[in-house]
Order: C-alpha cells, then structure tokens, then sequence
C-alpha cells in the first residue's frame, strides 16, 4: 500500500499522517478475518512456516457443523474458517516435477492450542526437528515430509492437521473450504508449515474466519464489551448529575466547572465510540476503521484533557490565580506532545490488537508516553505544593482543607498506578504466550477505571455553588498576600492586617476579608 503526503498540508496534518502510517505498517492483520496476501514462509530448523494467526477461543456452546450459508447455524459456534487459500510455487520448481505423479509437495496447516504446543516437533523423540527425517521415519514415529505431530490423549484428534498437495506441475494448490470447530476454551495458534525445500519460495494468498460463540470479536477482547456498556452509563450518569448541579448554581460557575463539563463530556463520547466499535467488530469480523480511528482519537484527546484538566487545578487556576499567566504556553505545548504521542500509542495499540505483531513498536511508543505522564506527575505535584503554601499563608482554611483532599487523593492513585503498573509487568513477563488471555483485559480496563474515579472526586470537590467564595478566586486575597497597603497607610504583617484600618475601604470588602478569615 502506497501513501503520499497532501501539498500545502500544514506540519501538524503531516505529523498525523505519519503516526497513523506507523501505526499502519506495524499491522498484519484488521480483524479476526485474517487476510494473506502474498505472504512468504521463514525457514525454521528443517521446517519452514507462515504464523496465520493467534485468538483466544471459548467452546462451542452448541455442537454441529458450522455452515457459512445461513447465520443461524453458526450462533452459539466456535470455529476457524479456511477460506480462498491458494499456495504458489515458484515456476522454475513446478516445471521440474513428474507430470503425472499425485503429488508433488506438500503444505500443512497446523492448529494448535498452546497448551499443547509440546506435541508440535520431535522433543518427545529427543529430536529439535519439526518435521519428519528418514530416521525418525525408520522408527515409525512419523511420515518423512510431513510435520511432526503428537496427539493430546485428553483432547483427540489435536493438535489439527489439514494437508494441501501440489499436484503435477501446477504452480498453484488450492485449499478446501474447511471449518475446524473449536470444543475447548484456550489459546489457538495458526501455522502454514511444509518441509520440502523445494517449495522454498513458495507463497500463500487468501483468508481464514476465527469466530467465538458470541460473535467475531476475539477472546481477549470479548469482556471489553459489557466493560464499555458499563462505563459509558457510569459517565451519562455522571454527567446528568454535573448537569443538573450546573443548571442549579449556572450564576456562580467559574472557568474550572467549564473545563470539568468537557471532560466528562470527552468521557462520554470516548466510551459511547468503543462501545460501538466493539459492538459493530463483533457483528462483522471487520473493526469499523471509521469508528476506531475516532474513538481512538477522542480517548487520546480526553487521555490529555484529563492530565491538562488536573495541572490547572493543581497550579490553582480560578482558585489561587485568575489564569495561568506565563506558563500557558508550556502546559499546552506539554499537551499537544502529549496527544501525538498518546494517539500514535492508542493506534498500534488497537489496530494491531488481534495479533501480537505490533510489539517492537509498541515498545518504541510507550516510552515517550511513559516520560511525559512523568513530567505531568512531577509538575502536578510540584504546583500543588505551591498551591498549598500559598493557601496556608493566606490563611484560607477551607480552600487549604479543599486542596488537601484532592492532594491526598492523587497521591492515592499514583501509588495505585505505581503498584498497577508493577503488576502489568509481571503479568506481560509470566505471560509471553498469552495463555492468560482471559484476564488480559484487566490491564487495560483499570486506566479507564482509575481516570474516571479521579474524574468523579474533581467533580465532588469542586461542585457548583451557591457559596462559589469557598474554592474560587479573589483579588483581595492577592492584595493581602502581597502585603500592598489599600490605603497607602495599613501594613500587612503575616497574613493579618494591622491596627491601623484603611479609610477608604469598604463594608462589602471588610465582610469578604472577615469571611475569608473566618474560614
């Protein structure tokens, strides 16, 4: 597939083409319709294989033939379909065979469960061979030519062979349309094997259909359906209740409840997207590109919102400064980096979710994601510091009180993520062949999770009011604090105003001053 940059596009428009370019060339395959396209096989010992895909796979509800004509036989089915797969030889090797002889090469389609994968290859006969020598054949282990495959006593009949032979001198093979059902809940692995080096150069085309009983929607992915169903009425319900709090105290909103309606408006949209996207992949086999590449850039979007959101309301913005003053310009440059960065790691990551081909480049787009999540935790925890200093030297007690809560709530979820992230490792490091598919979904569901407690204890703490003067923002507090006298002739000395009150301040003004000491 061929791309070329738009003339006159601006850098920013180029910046996301290419991210959405890498995240392209970094995947194999869309859907858990698996498309071959003139794919090669890489030599491995005596053998040479093409990987054709790995799900997880949940037992046939139901047991029969799986039929493509109808869509009733196929429900409560779990199968891999074999469809329009045709291998090609080289020419130059075709034209060297017997013309009449039956068969002239062979390739296999090996389905194995991973659990099972010691029955693949001659380690049980000592052997590191995966297909079938002369030896070995002597013993009447296996048939020269042909991979070696032990059957698993507790499940017959597996691992699953399913032969295609050239015949003649024909270039091409032609697999049968053929459905293996699935009976047993596990990891399924696909592999294009053959071992005669005279087909080396040959080359396979076609599809395979992998279908649980529920849908087309892979086994890892399965529980992220109710997952997002569930999170998208957790935020419309969060957001009636900011709504209706908004419409009652719409006279006392201050810039922050603004920034706060769009997050959970963000939130909304996000899973809402996912919600379909899961939905529409289940019904079809195909990811709705369309569907996909929006969700995945309003989850980037809020993903930056979010951090954007909780920087601000560390530095005080609307409570301790009317704005954020120089600093505008770093935090939202600290943002847009951060959303190329999140939208490029949120595509490899989604579309390349059916099969693991997408791991160098994950690796490679995690850690600048990794590094400013960083820079947003320290500069976070170092503007509530601030924050806090000032509000103790103002001595407003209830906005102290207010930030407080909210900075021990966030050294709560950064020691959480800490511990989170420590188990992800674990969990990718005990599991390189995904045999805990099941509760692989977890990993992901928890950030989803955690930002939306977080969303919902900025929305508890900071509620519209009718008493907006407990966490908003007041200029007589920036006159106090700087110690300018009102009058030319009061002294502020640690936080309290002198004897000698000002003449020309007002009754309006000394009940402010007097309520905020108060509190």
């Amino acid at each position: 597939m061929r791309f070329r940059f738009i003339r006159g596009s601006s850098n920013l428009t180029a910046i996301f083409i290419f991210i959405f370019l890498l995240s392209l060339l970094s995947v194999v395959v869309k859907a858990s319709i698996h498309e071959y396209k003139n794919e090669g096989f890489i030599p491995r010992f005596n053998s040479f294989f093409f990987h054709g895909g790995s799900e997880g796979m949940y037992a046939s509800k139901v047991h029969g033939n799986a039929s493509s004509s109808e869509d009733k036989p196929i429900i409560g089915k779990s199968f891999i379909r074999f469809e329009s797969i045709i291998f090609r030889r080289p020419k130059e090797i075709a034209a060297k065979q017997n013309e009449m002889q039956q068969s002239t090469g062979l390739v296999e389609a090996i389905i194995v469960e991973v659990k099972s994968r010691d029955k693949i290859g001659g380690a049980y006969l000592n052997s590191n061979a995966i297909c079938c020598t002369p030896e070995l054949a002597n013993e009447g282990s296996c048939k020269v030519g042909e991979v070696i495959i032990r059957q698993d006593p507790n499940n017959p009949g597996w691992p699953k062979r399913i032969q295609t032979p050239f015949e003649g001198k024909n270039e091409e093979a032609k697999m049968l349309l053929q459905t293996v059902e699935i009976n047993r809940t596990g990891m399924y692995y696909l592999y294009f094997m053959f071992c005669d080096p005279q087909l080396k150069g040959t080359t396979m085309s076609g599809r395979t259909v992998w279908r649980n009983p529920d849908g087309y929607l892979p086994g890892k992915m399965t529980p992220f359906l109710p997952f997002y169903g569930f999170m998208s009425l957790a935020y419309l319900m969060l957001g009636l209740l900011w709504f209706v709090r908004f419409v009652q105290h719409w006279k006392d909103i201050i810039p922050l409840h603004y920034h706060i309606t769009a997050v959970i408006g963000l939130g909304m949209c996000e899973m809402a997207l996912w919600y379909f996207e899961y939905a529409n992949f289940n019904v079809t086999g195909n990811r709705p590109m369309g569907i996909t590449l929006w969700a995945v850039t309003f989850s980037a979007f809020k993903k930056t919102f979010s951090r954007l959101l909780l920087l601000v309301v560390s530095m005080g913005f609307g409570v301790v400064r009317p704005t954020l003053g120089g600093v505008t310009f770093k935090v939202m440059l600290l943002g847009l980096i951060y959303f190329v960065a999140s939208e490029a790691l949120e595509l490899v990551e989604n579309l390349g979710n059916i099969n693991d081909f997408s791991g160098k480049a994950r690796v490679f787009l995690v850690l600048p994601v990794a590094l400013l999540d960083s820079c947003f935790i320290l500069w976070i925890f170092s503007s509530l510091s601030k924050t806090l200093e000032k509000l103790q030297i103002r001595r407003s007690m209830a906005k102290l009180e207010l930030y407080r809560k909210f900075t021990n709530a966030l050294a709560v979820s950064v020691l959480v993520s800490v511990a989170w992230i420590g188990y992800e490792l674990y969990f990718n490091a005990s599991d390189p062949l995904s045999e805990l598919w099941r509760r692989a979904w977890t990993i992901q569901a928890f950030w989803a999770f955690l930002a939306y407690v977080l969303l919902v204890i900025i929305c508890f703490l900071w509620a519209p009011s009718h008493n907006p003067t407990r966490y908003s923002y007041s200029e007589v507090e920036d006159v106090e604090e700087e110690g300018i006298s009102l009058t030319g002739s009061g002294v502020k000395i640690s936080g309290e105003l002198t004897e000698r009150k000002p003449a020309i301040i007002t009754d309006h003004v000394f009940e402010v001053i007097e309520e905020d000491k108060r509190e």
